[in-house]
């Protein structure tokens, strides 16, 4: 839970973007039960229930106080001074690994669980697997895992699925002997004879570009250093747009012109962001006739075009960028459609002529603004328009017939549910291919065929170990927060393992930021949790846009505390309601969904068991004020600027870092990555160093850092699921299963039966 994009702090958290960040390098499960010493005064040293052993000496930071001044207000900053960019002072280190073997030995007695819930996590992969191919410009193009290996085998085929494999990217081969790898992206020209990919080797998402000749006939030796790891082709199949980062904030800024052959040295800068607040990424049209920069802030969208045959020429606006107005567009044939939020909060999509695009009064309304649906997204094709919306927070799918805009809602199985876009390259069909997935519905593909309304399953991922969907079920319920405001929850939880009688442990998640909506989507891994008996809950707080954009403005800037306030109001509602026991409450978030978690914990901490918080933006109005931190300008929209004292005094009163006081706090887990680009490693750091030092209590504090990863934790498939495996083990565990083995045999013989 992604991501997303993501503190994007967005990441992306996409639906990838929204699976929760774990991270951790060291092998705990490996670790051996640390001996308690039997002493007399060792009791008051032990954790409720002698759950961990506290005797263990905890990390502790040295103080070395800095005043940090603003707007006549002090701060004293103890913990300052872990904070090093290059990631190399041994003292800063040596506090870290501390950190690490600490955690590895207070959370020692939940090694056999870890394993166990390792082995499951694991388990439920399909080892061989692919995706379903998608066509583009005569090649089925898809990504297949073989037996073992940690990552994917990009691949395609020509004219048909039963042509000879042409391998692009073998993952596990370019990964051999790498602490960390990521495959960011790839191009192909379009005469289909050029690979432009990005790979990552350290975690901090600046990527390098190269090349590869998929006739085998040349060798390229031109590399791309620095980038966002976007290529996009010109019509030439000689020349590649990408955009460089900041070496030091990380943002990309900066689009170059790159000719095949050349060196980098020699490319040409054919746009430059020069406001801070944006972000610039690159695309392309489905016809191949033009080249898109993307320009996107909080409250501003838009686009510059270019002729893709004509490389040479310079880029010119869309239409030309203007305050609150979000646009984006697809062509078709003459026209483009746009979704626009011109005079319609929750955006509509629009039509223009290209040749008078950048003027609004020659723009048709195609479907208009409606208060109850926000308008997504949309694909167009050559005789339809399929749109997806949420209609009072619900996801709905609708197709209209261009010529007459006739209009039907595509049909699906479950009443809460994710259905979105995939692998739509083409516009001369009259077949939209969708994914699909629920709380119990594995990630699904479908073809549907627009004109006779059919639906075709092309692939459903399958779960290994006996899962069954009839186990499980879900529901969308309403809590009402402090304010009045209805707040939706999607929850899910296995039958057998519930009783709506306030008895289950309960695990709730949220983000709350950026817009970004948290979904109703399918975890494999979630089941672990499940069959253990917890009740998984999302809570679509103000923040995100689960009801529209008016949530989310509800939820950002000087309306940001409703985030923290509607997460407390649904953990609340639960125990009300008999979906869980008021001891054993759980929550967690990532990024900015780590704010959150900092933030009810500083308000309200005795509502939590325990909680994780995973690489957590908390050290809000510092890191607001630095600008040479990645992203800060980007977000002034979103937290507020507190070089405004304003601003500065709201950030101020609900920072989780500035916020830690002398209070009992639930147990807690923190995680981040040494190499974190999105949210530094520095931020969970001094908040543990600060926590340790005020907390009151004997509730363990573990804090875990991935030595050799970023925001998105360790790269592979299988490796990536001991990290998860940490977290669930550690609540379970809090929860009272402490036995191995004992849940797993019991639900494996329920799943059989």
């Amino acid at each position: 839970m992604t991501c997303l994009s993501t503190r994007s702090r967005k990441g992306k958290y996409t639906v990838n973007r929204f699976q929760i960040l774990l991270m951790g390098a060291m092998a705990v499960g490996c670790v051996k039960q640390v001996d308690v010493e039997s002493t007399a005064n060792q009791e008051k040293k032990l954790s409720v229930n002698s759950m961990f052993d506290m005797s263990i000496p905890q990390p502790k930071a040295d103080k070395k106080p800095l005043e940090l001044k603003k707007h006549g207000d002090t701060r004293v900053d103890p913990y300052y001074w872990l904070r090093d960019d290059d990631r190399a002072d041994k003292d800063i280190l040596a506090h870290l690994e501390a950190e690490n073997a600490y955690t590895a030995k207070v959370l020692s007695g939940t090694n056999g669980l870890q394993g166990e819930i390792f082995q499951e996590l694991n388990n439920r992969i399909k080892k061989d697997d692919s995706t379903v191919p998608v066509k583009n410009r005569g090649y089925y193009y898809y990504q297949r895992y073989e037996g073992d290996g940690e990552y994917a085998i990009y691949a395609r085929k020509p004219g048909t699925l039963d042509a000879k494999e042409e391998v692009l990217l073998n993952g596990n081969a370019m990964a051999k002997d790498k602490d960390y790898f990521a495959i960011g992206s790839y191009a192909v020209s379009t005469n289909n004879q050029i690979l432009a990919y990005s790979t990552d080797l350290i975690g901090r998402r600046v990527y390098t570009i190269e090349f590869k000749d998929l006739e085998g006939k040349k060798t390229y030796s031109d590399k791309l250093e620095g980038t966002t790891g976007q290529a996009v082709w010109a019509n030439d199949n000689q020349t590649v747009y990408y955009i460089k980062k900041d070496p030091k904030t990380l943002l990309g800024y900066k689009v170059y012109r790159h000719k095949i052959g050349t060196s980098q040295s020699d490319d040409a800068l054919v746009y430059e962001e020069l406001d801070r607040s944006f972000y610039t990424a690159l695309g392309k049209t489905k016809d191949d006739a033009m080249v898109v920069i993307y320009h996107s802030s909080t409250t501003k969208k838009g686009a510059s075009i270019l002729d893709a045959n004509k490389p040479t020429d310079t880029f010119k606006p869309m239409l030309a960028l203007e305050d609150n107005h979000e646009y984006s567009f697809k062509k078709l044939g003459d026209w483009f459609y746009i979704r626009t939020n011109w005079e319609a909060k929750n955006f509509r999509l629009m039509k223009a002529p290209i040749a008078k695009a950048a003027d609004k009064k020659s723009w048709q309304v195609v479907i208009p603004h409606d208060p109850n649906s926000y308008l997504n997204g949309f694909e167009v094709f050559r005789n339809y328009l399929v749109v997806a919306d949420k209609n009072n927070g619900n996801n709905r799918i609708r197709s209209f017939e261009l010529k007459s805009m006739n209009e039907s809602t595509l049909k699906f199985d479950d009443p809460v549910f994710l259905a979105g876009f995939r692998g739509n390259l083409e516009t001369d069909t009259d077949t939209v291919r969708l994914f699909y997935t629920s709380l119990t519905t594995p990630m699904s593909t479908y073809d549907y065929n627009l004109k006779t309304g059919e639906r075709s399953l092309l692939k459903q991922t399958e779960v290994l170990g006996g899962f069954q969907p009839s186990n499980y079920a879900s529901e969308r319920i309403f809590v009402k927060a402090r304010d009045g405001k209805d707040v939706p929850v999607s929850i899910v939880y296995r039958k057998d393992q519930f009783k709506k009688d306030g008895s289950n442990p309960i695990y709730q998640y949220g983000y709350g930021s950026y817009g970004n909506t948290i979904e109703p989507y399918f975890s494999a891994s979630r089941l672990s949790l499940l069959d253990r008996g917890f009740v998984f809950a999302i809570a679509h707080i103000r923040g995100g846009q689960m009801l529209g954009r008016p949530w989310y403005e509800d939820g950002k800037m000087f309306n940001k505390i409703n985030t923290f306030t509607d997460f407390i109001d649904v953990t609340k509602g639960l125990v009300k309601q008999n979906y869980g026991a008021a001891d054993k409450v759980f929550a967690a978030g990532g990024s900015a969904g780590g704010l959150l978690i900092g933030a009810v914990v500083n308000m309200e901490p005795s509502l939590y068991k325990g909680v994780a918080a995973h690489v957590p933006f908390v050290d809000v109005v510092t890191t607001m004020l630095d600008e040479s931190i990645p992203l800060t300008t980007n977000e002034y929209d979103e937290w507020g600027n507190p070089n405004n004292k304003d601003s500065y005094e709201y950030m101020l009163s609900y920072s989780p870092y500035d916020q830690v006081k002398a209070q009992d706090y639930p147990h807690m887990l923190v995680t981040t990555g040494l190499h974190d680009s999105q949210v530094q490693y520095f931020e969970p750091a001094k908040w543990v160093a600060k926590l340790r030092d005020m907390k009151t209590g004997n509730n363990v504090l573990a804090f875990q850092i991935n030595m050799e990863a970023g925001h998105g934790g360790s790269s592979g498939r299988f490796r990536r699921n001991k990290e998860r495996a940490l977290e669930y083990a550690f609540f379970s565990y809090l929860a009272g299963i402490k036995q191995s083995g004992e849940i797993s045999e019991k639900v494996m013989k329920q799943n059989k039966g």
